[in-house]
């Protein structure tokens, strides 16, 4: 999961300069709200960093020992996060004084953590009193959500606001039928604040239990070294190849993208290396900007850890989160393979080599690192296996990624370090968990209305049994709600409204949670707010919308994939044989393999027009798998590569 402070990256072999770790703290401030925090020092820093360290603490603690009810355990979480997100996120942008927080924050603050711990210690009593509110218990819960709301526009965003505001409004106006105003409020406020239908439904109910767990195992295996193996890996596997440094950010990018639960992070992360070598390779600005952001946005739909929306999917269809990581596999070969194929080309097209074998590292010394992977490869174990609880594996790989790297001098975790990684854990969790409060507001609200329901028979109305068309829309209300949008809470929001759509129209339940999460991840790299592109572009110092629509370019398996597994659900291991799966993944493989050539107009030569065509058309027909579909495509592909053959070959016979 990603670890939520600006510390500076130092993932070459040669090191970093001061000046480039300056230029990764800007990026990070500008597209990621999270890195825009206020500066504590001396023993006020003290004082916030042992807060946030104890709130880590209690957090375990509470996942893996308490026993007392679940409402006392959910409003003391987001309870705590108001107060620690008051103490860290200045209420705008840039606006950073050393050692200040206005009296405005200091009494906002106060008062939302007041109205989330009123509920805590009377819960028992609020319980039991049913239905039946008084007026400064409306009042309280009105402190508590503008709170979270707060809060919530200062570390994540205003979008996910103004979808809220929406659903607010509209129940507000027209869902609710209570017919005196006040009665309405009172009746959204009850179910928002007071039930487990609102901010304390699902998402934050997964995030007080699971995710906030993980977030802290990553900020530990963070301090193992472990992103710095995962590049230098990637090195020794494809950076003596043709383009090697974008096939290194592509495959170091999905490794990292494994521990990191954001976009942005990982695009900064990894690409303030390997952009800097895509450029001094012979790559364009904007194309080794893209291929960070695409191969970094990617690592979301990377297993095992797939950012913290894989925990939330497991709760909501039903199934443990093993099941997840596993049907996540194929999708995610495929998304890779798709951005590989695409870099690979692009390397012929402009003659570009590799990274010459002394500048590369020693596989052999690299090699005697491979323990770092060890609380990664367990907790997988431990949790496929179903050899205990999720939150009780990711602690015990906590405690393994402690002892691993005392194997390493440079990177041991020493009682320092711990203590820092609790720190950045902590601070880690309180844009999840406001982002999955305000998922639950939006949800909630939807369903108290009537409003979802509403929204499936039009959309099925439109389609009018067509799957196709279902699966168009549904689409694009993930990329318009996505953009700016966390993908946790933009998948929250999804499964609440957009996955029934799919799921009535004949698609698994599996497959229609599975395509709303690809296309909310997609957000992040898709014109006009991809915050992934737009911070690769800084770094390549290139220009942001061209580096967006190279980054959608590239990822053009992400807007491929879904729609097999919801016409072929043997993409995803549901009701298959191996028979079938094999033959569905060559199949895919193939048509993003045609994709990818047509997009990139180069495969053995410059590509004619036609032959675009011809290999564009042919990747399409293989995404409805039926037998004519999949012939049809495969000639096409066949006889376009055939094409580009023919005229290497005369072209080559003339010089």
């Amino acid at each position: 999961m990603k670890e939520y402070n600006s510390k500076k990256v130092n993932t070459s072999p040669v090191g970093q300069s001061e000046s480039e770790g300056a230029d990764v703290d800007a990026v990070m401030k500008k597209y990621d709200r999270e890195s825009n925090i206020r500066i504590w020092t001396g023993k006020y820093k003290i004082a916030i960093r042992g807060i946030l360290i104890a709130f880590s603490l209690w957090c375990i603690y509470v996942t893996l020992f308490a026993t007392f009810l679940e409402e006392i355990r959910l409003t003391s979480f987001l309870g705590l996060i108001v107060l620690i997100g008051f103490l860290t996120y200045p209420a705008k942008k840039g606006d950073i004084r050393e050692n200040y927080m206005p009296i405005s924050d200091i009494i906002f603050m106060l008062l939302g953590t007041g109205a989330f711990l009123y509920f805590t210690f009377s819960a028992n009593k609020i319980i039991n009193q049913g239905t039946r509110f008084e007026t400064y218990q409306i009042i309280i819960g009105i402190i508590g959500i503008l709170a979270l709301v707060e809060l919530t526009r200062r570390c994540v965003g205003l979008p996910i606001l103004i979808v809220a505001g929406f659903f607010l409004i509209y129940a507000l106006a027209v869902g609710l039928t209570n017919p005196a105003f006040f009665g309405r409020v009172k009746f959204l406020v009850r179910n928002l604040f007071y039930t487990k239908e609102g901010i304390f439904s699902t998402p934050v109910n997964v995030c007080s239990k699971y995710i906030v767990v993980f977030i802290i195992f990553g900020a530990f295996l963070e301090r193992t070294g472990i992103s710095n193996f995962f590049i230098q890996l990637a090195n020794c596997v494809a950076g003596k190849y043709a383009g090697g440094p974008a096939k290194v950010a592509v495959i170091s990018s999905a490794l990292c993208g494994m521990v990191s639960g954001s976009s942005v992070g990982n695009t900064v992360t990894t690409g303030s290396v390997t952009i800097p070598m895509m450029k001094e390779t012979g790559y364009k600005s904007e194309f080794a900007g893209a291929v960070e952001a695409a191969s970094s946005t990617g690592g979301q739909i990377m297993p095992p850890i797939m950012g913290a929306a894989a925990f939330l999917m497991a709760d909501f269809i039903g199934v443990p989160y093993s099941q997840i990581i596993v049907r996540a596999i194929l999708p995610a070969l495929l998304y890779f393979t798709g951005i590989f194929i695409a870099v690979h080309l692009e390397a012929k097209k402009l003659g570009l080599s590799g990274i010459p074998k002394e500048e590369l590292p020693v596989f052999k010394i690299l090699i005697r690192k491979i323990y770092l992977l060890l609380p990664l490869v367990m907790l997988v174990i431990w949790v496929s296996g179903n050899y205990m609880t999720m939150q009780k594996a990711a602690s015990y790989a906590i405690v393994l990624s402690i002892i691993v790297s005392l194997f390493d001098k440079e990177n041991r975790i020493s009682v320092s370090k711990c203590l820092d990684a609790l720190e950045a854990g902590g601070r880690g969790v309180i844009s999840v968990a406001v982002a999955c409060g305000v998922a639950g507001i939006i949800s909630g609200s939807i369903t108290m209305t009537g409003l979802a329901n509403d929204l499936i028979n039009g959309i099925i109305s439109v389609a009018n049994g067509k799957l196709i068309i279902a699966l168009l829309l549904t689409m694009l209300c993930c990329i318009v709600l996505g953009m700016g949008v966390p993908t946790t809470a933009n998948y929250c929001i999804m499964a609440a409204t957009c996955a029934p759509i799919l799921v009535r129209m004949g698609v698994p339940i599996m497959a229609a949670h599975f395509f709303v999460f690809y296309f909310g991840i997609v957000a992040d790299i898709t014109p006009p707010v991809a915050l992934a592109a737009y911070a690769g572009s800084a770094i390549a110092k290139s220009n942001p919308m061209k580096t967006a629509f190279t980054a959608s370019k590239l990822a053009i398996a992400v807007f491929i994939v879904p729609y097999v597994f919801c016409f072929n659900p043997s993409m995803l291991l549901i009701d298959t044989t191996a028979v079938s799966v094999v033959q569905i993944f060559i199949t895919s493989l193939i048509g993003v393999f045609g994709l990818s050539a047509s997009l990139e107009g180069y495969l053995f030569t410059k590509m004619p027009a036609i032959v675009r065509v011809m290999l564009a058309v042919g990747g399409l027909m293989l995404i409805n798998p039926t037998l004519m579909t999949d012939i049809l495509g495969l000639l096409l592909i066949v006889a376009g590569c055939a094409w580009q053959k023919i005229q290497q070959n005369k072209t080559k016979a003339v010089s």
